[in-house]
């Protein structure tokens, strides 16, 4: 019997595919967001999941036992909001920066930007590096 794929794998589907699903001027920022996350983190883009852009990738593993594989960075473009993934409680973990950031909603591990304008571009290359280094030093 064949085991089901975790839903968080990387996959062959075209960064381009992803992409092209924003459109106007969507479609520039997540662009963009594809050259940031790229400089960041030195690495190419991979499709995660079929629809998440991600970076990298590093094995994570909970006190609980329960591990999995994921991007070192990501973002997934999406039809009202470009979704960014940061580490675990990066809201309460760098609230300066969020202060600064420009408009956006956070959740748990997500940043949502409805769009860039307004986004400082420093503080939020600054996330993605805190991130980053926050992801690698938890890699198992």
């Amino acid at each position: 019997m064949a085991t089901k794929q975790p839903a968080m794998t990387p996959s062959d589907l075209p960064v381009e595919t992803v992409l092209d699903k924003a459109t106007g001027p969507r479609r520039s920022e997540v662009d963009e967001l594809l050259e940031l996350h790229a400089e960041v983190s030195g690495e190419e883009p991979v499709v995660w999941a079929g629809r998440i852009i991600g970076f990298g990738e590093f094995e994570y593993r909970y006190e609980s036992g329960h591990g999995g594989r994921s991007p070192l960075l990501a973002f997934a473009p999406g039809a009202s909001k470009h979704t960014i993934y940061l580490a675990t409680g990066f809201a309460e973990r760098w609230p300066e920066l969020l202060e600064d950031l420009g408009p956006h909603t956070a959740s748990t591990a997500c940043l949502y930007l409805t769009r860039l304008t307004g986004v400082d571009r420093a503080v939020l290359r600054d996330l993605l590096e805190r991130s980053l280094a926050d992801s690698r030093g938890n890699a198992v």
